[in-house]
């Protein structure tokens, strides 16, 4: 009982997806074309870039966690959602943030682990404590 409850958790799980695990691949912002205004040279300390792009119909200025484009250069970049103001933070369009291809295999290993472990307790329990014979 406790194994097949374990195996119906783990093929849970796989139908579950990605997003189970926190993994995500969707995009959460615009992206929009860019021009680079402040270059930064990747010599220095400071790496944050300052870019302009039109969003919304109107002219906007934003910081580009990057460094090493020309001035003028264009690129495409990525507005969060609810951007507004003068100065906002955007990344790169083809940057991924954080993600690794080895998390859901990784997860979803901890998790079967877990289930056996689980079902190994189950049968300790229900097996009882075990007598020692005497000769």
């Amino acid at each position: 009982m406790a194994a097949g409850a374990g195996l119906l958790v783990i093929f849970l799980a796989w139908l579950a997806g990605p997003g189970l695990f926190g993994i995500t691949n969707e995009k959460r912002g615009t992206t929009v074309r860019a021009e680079v205004v402040q270059p930064v040279p990747c010599a220095g300390g400071a790496i944050t870039e300052t870019v302009k792009f039109e969003f919304g119909g109107r002219p906007m200025e934003g910081s580009l966690n990057a460094c090493g484009h020309g001035k003028g250069e264009r690129l495409d970049v990525v507005v969060p959602d609810g951007a507004a103001g003068d100065a906002v933070s955007v990344h790169a369009a083809d940057a991924a943030a954080g993600a690794s291809d080895a998390r859901r295999p990784v997860g979803l290993a901890l998790l079967v682990f877990s289930c056996f472990a689980g079902g190994m307790y189950v049968f300790l329990v229900l097996r009882g404590p075990r007598r020692l014979a005497t000769a």
